[in-house]
């Protein structure tokens, strides 16, 4: 059916088409011998090819543009008759002779148009007589296609200011009375198109109305253009008859597509100033039509308008736009109970966006305009809905965009309960969204107060929310993410040791609840934070044991030595092995022996008890002998101890190499330079002598093994030491 439909269609189009070309060759060959009689038949027979119902829109267009080109010059025969001294009038009268009314109404809107020109009559006159007599045509494709024609031909002949065609006083109502009442008419055969027909074939019209819809639209834009259209003309007359007319014709596609034309078409500070006579028709409209995208592009250009220049900003504030669209939307989503939440939120997107642009100074408006969007959603539970979504991500991004700054986005109250609203996975998005703004800006946060609503904002990252596994989280990205957060913590910071040691609590919090897979990433940030601290602490007025409450380096030493056991059940004995010793040294320069002698006492049980392959073996006892020589607070007992159980360790590695390299090591452990009572040259004879007899027991195994004795290297290094 569909198929035979087209064909046919084509047909008639070809076959009309044919017609026209047809009486057109004859037209032009009256033209050429200046015979207006034969012109005017053939004119009409060829404009009765536009008397078809058979073709759509899009067809029928095609016939019209080439009837639209022979009428051009038929235009300017007509023009030329005058001059020859053809009476006007007479012409006006005589193309009224034409039988059919299409036709005749095309003649007379061409003859009009001359008519206008010749000045002999007021063109608000003509315009009259022709936008009534247009009445005559009410099939809507012809009808529009008519009235279009009229629009076009009379658009530069309008009795506008300061156009040729002004008449007297009240010329511009009259301008603007005819394109209104085109208008007017011209939508009311558009919407009539919805009605006609089938009801099984109203996708097909839906379809063919979009197509024709800029035919009235264009009316519009000739209302814009009008000079003598200022200001108080538009609120008093033409937005009140436009929207009358889009209200009463009660029909979705009209509406939504018309309000777009009004907000497009005439400028912003007309939008502004007519703010309230604009909005209260949005609840008038019908429910089905897409509110949200309207409203949206109306905020969307008032912001853009604001941003143009702050000079225009007073005028925001003297016509209260920002409650007026807040109440506005308030209404609208009230009267439309079942607006997806989608829709929801795009409006209260649009309104923050708004808001941040005209009032940027005014936080208790975006925080009003998040708190009506939680209201929204608290009957909604989690988000599904995947472009809600988005647009959640882009109503939260708006104020960090605008201020740059962490710090005021966080005096939102209502901004942490939008985030309740999205899945882990958005949350896990904005979160990465508010750490990034925060190293772009380089912003201090610097209070445990606002930094535990931060990490309160970024919980996606720091543990799993709502049981979600991470089993199909991609490793490279969850990488990325925990070493966002460990930049993070690096960055907050604050002078006073009271406050710094109160974040530290509240960071040391929040990321112990982050499970086994996180903490590798986390605690060592917080660990090096921790011993920054310590160092500020060490000032040269410092009392090591403070006074009663205050913050000591003693204290703190016993908050990292129960953050870095939490890696026990990671497990990650060799990254707890190295802050221990890193703990170890700051305790050394903090004078503290007892503390420093228990984070060494805790290398060594890690190592005795959980380090069990021989590589990272190797590693611990360098890392361990080299962090022991560099130590000055020990007394000789306890000096003694931990040297002894390095040494011992070291001559029990596995491979003969290791245990020869490690022990040549310990000989620096009783020869340091700086230190006077630390120079046994005796015992530093004993290790390399030991050192030489295990390189001696290495050449004996490999030759008993290989049948060569193998290099000398450990004899030379040896030697070295």
């Amino acid at each position: 059916m569909m198929v035979d439909g087209v064909e046919d269609e084509e047909k008639w189009l070809a076959a009309g088409i044919a017609g026209l070309q047809q009486n057109a060759f004859y037209m032009h060959r009256a033209l050429d011998s200046n015979n207006l009689r034969d012109a005017l038949k053939y004119s009409a027979q060829m404009l009765s090819e536009l008397r078809t119902s058979k073709l759509s829109p899009q067809k029928y267009y095609q016939l019209y543009m080439r009837a639209f080109d022979e009428l051009r010059k038929l235009e300017m025969f007509f023009k030329e008759e005058t001059r020859r001294g053809c009476s006007i009038i007479d012409l006006y009268e005589l193309v009224q002779h034409a039988g059919n009314i299409l036709p005749r109404l095309y003649l007379l809107c061409t003859v009009g148009s001359v008519y206008i020109k010749s000045k002999e009559a007021p063109a608000k006159d003509v315009l009259k007589d022709l936008v009534e007599m247009c009445r005559g045509i009410q099939h809507p494709v012809r009808g529009l296609f008519l009235r279009s024609y009229l629009s076009q031909i009379s658009r530069d002949k309008l009795p506008d200011i300061g156009s040729e065609y002004e008449g007297d006083a009240d010329t511009v109502n009259d301008a603007m009375e005819f394109v209104l009442q085109n208008f007017t008419e011209m939508n009311k055969l558009w919407v009539r198109m919805q009605h006609q027909g089938p009801a099984r074939e109203k996708d097909k019209r839906e379809k063919e109305r979009s197509e024709l819809r800029d035919l009235v639209g264009k009316n519009l834009h000739v209302l814009s253009q009008i000079e003598g259209v200022d200001l108080d003309t538009y609120k008093e007359t033409v937005l009140p008859r436009v929207l009358e007319q889009v209200v009463n014709c009660k029909d979705e596609i009209a509406q939504c597509y018309l309000m777009d034309c009004i907000i497009q078409v005439f400028p912003d500070e007309y939008h502004l100033q007519t703010l309230e006579i604009l909005l209260g028709a949005f609840p008038q409209l019908q429910p089905s039509v897409d509110i949200k995208t309207v409203l949206s592009r109306l905020m969307e250009r008032l912001s853009n308008y604001a941003a143009s220049s702050t000079e225009v900003l007073p005028e925001f504030l003297q016509v209260e736009a920002f409650s007026k669209l807040n109440n506005a939307i308030g209404k609208v989503i009230e009267a439309q109970a079942d607006m997806p939440i989608l829709g929801a939120v795009t409006l209260y997107s649009s309104l923050l966006t708004f808001t941040l642009h005209v009032h940027p100074d005014r936080l208790d408006y975006a925080d009003q305009v998040l708190g009506a969007c939680v209201k929204k959603l608290s009957g909604e539970g989690k988000l599904e809905d995947n472009r809600a979504t988005k647009q959640i991500v882009a109503l939260l991004s708006a104020p960090l965009d605008k201020y740059n700054d962490i710090v005021t986005v966080l005096k939102l109250s209502n901004y942490p309960s939008v985030m309740e609203y999205v899945d882990s996975e958005t949350n896990k998005v904005m979160a990465m969204v508010i750490i990034q703004s925060i190293m772009k800006n380089n912003t201090q946060i610097s209070t445990a107060d606002k930094v535990e609503a931060l990490f309160e904002l970024i919980k996606g990252l720091i543990r799993d929310l709502d049981g979600a596994a991470h089993d199909q989280v991609d490793e490279d990205d969850f990488k990325e993410e925990q070493n966002s957060v460990a930049r993070l913590i690096q960055m907050l910071q604050n002078d006073d040791t009271e406050e710094m040691f109160k974040i530290i609590c509240t960071v040391r919090k929040h990321i112990l609840t982050g499970g086994p897979k996180r903490l590798p990433f986390t605690v060592p940030p917080l660990v090096f934070s921790s011993l920054k601290l310590v160092r500020q602490l060490q000032g040269p007025e410092e009392n090591p044991f403070g006074e009663e409450g205050s913050t000591t380096p003693k204290k703190v030493f016993q908050l990292l030595n129960q953050t870095i056991e939490t890696l026990y059940g990671v497990p990650a004995p060799e990254l707890a092995l190295r802050l221990y010793l890193q703990c170890a040294e700051a305790a050394n320069d903090s004078d503290l022996e007892p503390v420093a002698y228990e984070f060494f006492t805790q290398a060594y049980i890690l190592y005795e008890e959980e380090i069990s392959d021989s590589r990272a073996q190797v590693t611990a006892i360098h890392l361990i002998i080299g962090t022991l020589q560099r130590m000055h607070v020990f007394g000789v007992e306890n000096r003694d101890t931990l040297t002894h159980k390095a040494t011992g360790y070291s001559a029990k590695l596995l491979k003969k190499p290791d245990q020869c390299r490690a022990v040549y090591a310990c000989s620096h452990l009783f020869w340091v330079d700086d230190q006077d009572n630390m120079k046994d040259g005796e015992r530093v004879l004993l290790c390399l002598k030991r050192a030489l007899r295990i390189a001696n027991a290495a050449q004996q195994m490999s030759n008993a093994t290989r049948g060569s004795t193998g290099s000398v290297t450990l004899f030379v290094e040896i030697l070295n030491k």
